[in-house]
């Protein structure tokens, strides 16, 4: 067996995919399949026909391991919070992304300075 053998799931993917084998097999029906996985039939159907085509892995998420476009570059965010430490390290990051934006004009989520 080859490491591309091993599919990662989680138990939402796994009890889709068994559900989903369960429509190819005719053992179930698209539209009680849709019932059951809280799913249009359409995405049912879409499913089915991504399954039969890539295997196991057409139950994958297709963002999985892949960066969020909503991402701040690293450059970037690392840049933010160093002059985060230098400017205003006694501050906590709520007061700090706010001082960011007044001051610096950098508008930046408190989130993103809790390191």
């Amino acid at each position: 067996m080859t490491r591309k053998d091993i599919i990662k799931m989680s138990q939402r993917e796994l009890k889709r995919a068994h559900i989903i084998h369960n429509v190819l097999n005719k053992k179930l029906k698209q539209v009680d399949a849709s019932g059951i996985l809280d799913l249009s039939d359409r995405e049912i159907r879409r499913i089915v026909k991504r399954v039969r085509r890539e295997g196991g892995r057409g139950i994958i998420h297709k963002g999985r391991g892949k960066e969020s476009n909503r991402m701040i570059p690293k450059k970037i965010k690392k840049r933010i919070i160093d002059l985060y430490k230098q400017k205003y390290n006694d501050f906590g990051p709520t007061l700090a992304s706010e001082k960011l934006s007044e001051i610096d004009k950098i508008t930046i989520s408190d989130e993103t300075l809790r390191i």
